[in-house]
């Protein structure tokens, strides 16, 4: 079941919010699915906790999100991104807005700031030990955070077009050998 319109409204922090109603049609439904699936299958929107992961390779992924997106605006054209009166949103434009307001602020502050932290690393130093000394670890951490708090709620909106199931947060129930028919 897809609706055939939903209300969105997420804030993107230091720009405002983002909101309207959008009445997908199917094309916005097909590229929704696309971004909604590489968005429940990356790192950027899973918590990351502070003994988990490498910051490095939590921007990476976020960059990512920018090829991924342009190709899903390229294959189904300005199908998803037709001029909408005031109060109306498309997929086009919820996409751009979070990748040019939340993601790509993050990445150019981040980006070299973390590469020359890295290139202080010695030779003989572990890259995970480095980063997590690194003074602005938090910092960026909290930014990250961020920003995928706007991720989920892009998520959110995208399955709801899909009309699909929750592949975030759902979890399958693990099967012990007492559950098991013999």
């Amino acid at each position: 079941m897809t609706p055939q319109e939903i209300t969105v409204k997420f804030s993107i922090p230091f720009v405002g919010e983002i909101s309207g109603v959008w009445e997908p049609v199917d094309a916005e439904r097909q590229a929704a699915w696309e971004l909604y699936v590489e968005l429940a299958t990356r790192i950027s929107v899973v918590e990351l906790g502070d003994d988990e992961g490498l910051l490095r390779e939590a921007l990476s992924s976020l960059y990512t999100v920018f090829g991924t997106t342009r190709e899903i605006l390229r294959r189904y054209g300005p199908e998803v991104a037709p001029r909408v009166a005031p109060g109306k949103v498309t997929f086009g434009a919820l996409a751009v807005n979070v990748l040019n307001l939340s993601i790509r602020p993050l990445l150019s502050k981040w980006h070299p700031l973390l590469t020359a932290h890295e290139a202080t690393r010695g030779d003989h130093v572990d890259p995970v030990a480095h980063e997590r000394r690194w003074s602005r670890t938090p910092e960026l951490r909290a930014e990250i955070e961020s920003v995928r708090q706007v991720l989920l709620s892009l998520a959110q909106a995208l399955n709801e077009v899909a009309g699909v199931g929750d592949l975030i947060t759902a979890r399958v129930p693990r099967q012990t050998a007492a559950d098991t028919p013999t």
